[in-house]
């Protein structure tokens, strides 16, 4: 990723649709060169509005974009230069493939001899090169949305924005696409903006990851960082699944805090969003990070537990256990472990590092 300025940069940008209610707050966001940079978050977040206003479908109600240190504002769509791919693929149904891809190349006055080049080397880049002559009609969904990619990508656009471009494909076509979306982005070295509701898309193919909630970002990191260091309880609950545990903070000492939970028990953890005795916390918690009769003293925290269902689930045994007074708590054992010890109704000590379980906001 270049050192220079940033591609894209939005700047106090804010967005109302009643003049009252802000779907956007104060958004200040910088998407570098030849990143792949994915808006995540809930239905009404926010996230669809940002990437609407960057296409300009939708004016900014306060604040300037730019891009390329240009204000784009009063720039209408067809001149931004930017590519877009949409869920319903937006493809016309009486042209052919090819005449689909060309149509952006004549709206730019391309020579015919460039646009069939440039048509071709699209289409050999989503694999379907022996396609161009099909309508829409005649391709599968997933074969549509390769269109819908290659036509975004023919043009070469510095910036290719997605809005939910997977979301109608079934589970194994998806995740195909998502590996084939990331490795074009590799090979072009495109800057993509991507908006999903899916984490784990998110996960897969980002650089980076602005999750989104009521309008701001709540974190903005690498996706390892966003899964193994969450901000808040949002971030956590969003990301992932998660043990929540709560409790008010009875010891801090730099990084390490002691939060006493509702049952009176202690427990040793990270101090991420807790910053004095008595702050009100939830404690946060990976499934995979929980250990199934550790060693004595092996770990900070240790508890019994009643375990209350086995789901197997071929890579690991997802078990929930009863543990200070919630029947909730999810434990992954994997399946490399010996896992015969874990019966419905038994009683086994589970532990976990202090670094592992985050002290967050309330």
């Amino acid at each position: 990723m270049s050192e220079n300025n940033p591609l894209v940069r939005f700047k106090n940008v804010q967005k109302s649709y009643d003049g009252k209610i802000l779907v956007v707050k104060d958004l200040n966001l910088d998407v570098e060169t030849g990143e792949f940079l994915t808006m995540l978050g809930p239905s009404g977040s926010g996230k669809t509005t940002c990437l609407m206003m960057l296409a300009g479908f939708e004016p900014a109600t306060h604040g300037e974009i730019y891009l390329n240190e240009r204000p784009i504002n009063n720039v209408p769509p067809h001149k931004r230069g930017i590519g877009m791919v949409f869920q319903n693929y937006a493809l016309f149904p009486h042209m052919t493939v090819a005449e689909n891809l060309a149509f952006p190349l004549e709206v730019r006055k391309m020579s015919k001899s460039e646009r069939e080049q440039r048509v071709k080397r699209a289409l050999d880049m989503v694999q379907l090169g022996e396609f161009g002559n099909r309508r829409p009609a005649q391709l599968s969904g997933g074969q549509q949305q390769r269109v819908a990619v290659a036509r975004a990508l023919v043009f070469d656009p510095e910036l290719v924005l997605m809005d939910e471009p997977l979301g109608a494909l079934d589970k194994n076509l998806r995740e195909q696409m998502q590996y084939e979306i990331k490795h074009i982005h590799e090979n072009l070295g495109v800057t993509v903006v991507y908006v999903t509701h899916d984490q784990s898309e998110a996960l897969t193919m980002s650089n980076r990851i602005a999750v989104f909630n009521d309008g701001v970002i709540q974190q903005l990191a690498p996706p390892d960082d966003l899964y193994e260091r969450p901000d808040n309880a949002f971030v956590a609950q969003f990301i992932g699944e998660n043990n929540k545990l709560r409790g008010s903070v009875a010891d801090i000492d730099g990084e390490y805090c002691v939060v006493q939970t509702t049952e009176g028990v202690p427990i040793y953890a990270m101090a991420v969003n807790v910053s004095q005795r008595g702050d009100e916390s939830t404690l946060s918690l990976r499934p995979e990070r929980v250990v199934v009769n550790p060693e004595p003293g092996s770990v900070p925290n240790i508890f019994d537990a009643e375990v209350l269902e086995l789901i197997y689930l071929g890579d690991h045994i997802r078990t929930r256990v009863a543990l200070l007074g919630r029947d909730d708590f999810i434990i992954k054992v994997p399946n490399s472990a010996d896992h015969a010890f874990l019966r419905e109704g038994e009683i086994v000590s589970v532990g976990w590092l202090q670094q592992d379980c985050r002290a967050l906001d309330a």
